[in-house]
């Protein structure tokens, strides 16, 4: 797994890697607005996770995660960690651990 500087260059060479879709966290799946799809915990893999924190602030700090559903379904899901950090299911915090 190759490590980046930067939340855009990591996100920039997933893109590059298949990794084109949008997703969004929610509090027992990830959903695609552009495919009008939700995808449970049980349906998909992480298959890289990248942290990123930052250097003035620890409200600067995010995860990226490159994931695939059992279908086929490649994307990235952005999420803010420490005081924004989504109340999520106990399925979904396992999956994204």
């Amino acid at each position: 797994m190759k490590t980046f500087d930067t939340l855009s260059k990591t996100m920039t060479y997933l893109q590059e890697q298949g990794y084109t879709n949008d997703f969004n966290l929610h509090s027992g799946h990830i959903e695609s607005n552009a495919l009008k799809l939700k995808i449970h915990p049980e349906d998909f893999d992480v298959d890289e996770m990248h942290r990123f924190e930052g250097m003035s602030s620890t409200d600067d700090n995010s995860v990226l995660y490159a994931i695939s559903s059992k279908t086929g379904i490649k994307g990235l899901l952005v999420d803010a960690y420490g005081v924004y950090a989504e109340n999520i299911s106990e399925a979904m915090r396992k999956k994204l651990k």
